[in-house]
């Protein structure tokens, strides 16, 4: 496991990524970021790719969940 700073650091860096990906457009930005981080620290680079991964997964479940309940609500309403 790596420690607190290593993590916060991935942490911090996972979600300046994403908002620039999101900004850009560029979806697979996360894995130049993660290139750049193996090339000096292969701790930081998984960290990194763990905290985005889970971030990417998050945010597809919650939408997944949003789509559920409107498909939903809108039969309820039919």
């Amino acid at each position: 496991m790596a420690d607190a700073v290593v993590i916060e650091l991935a942490n911090k860096l996972a979600e300046e990524c994403l908002a620039v990906q999101a900004e850009t457009g560029e979806e697979r930005l996360f894995m130049e970021v993660g290139e750049v981080l193996g090339a000096s620290s292969q701790t930081l680079e998984e960290a990194f790719l763990t905290a985005i991964r889970t971030r990417m997964a998050n945010d597809k479940a919650r939408g997944f969940l949003a789509r559920k309940l409107r498909e939903h609500r809108g039969k309820a309403g039919a």
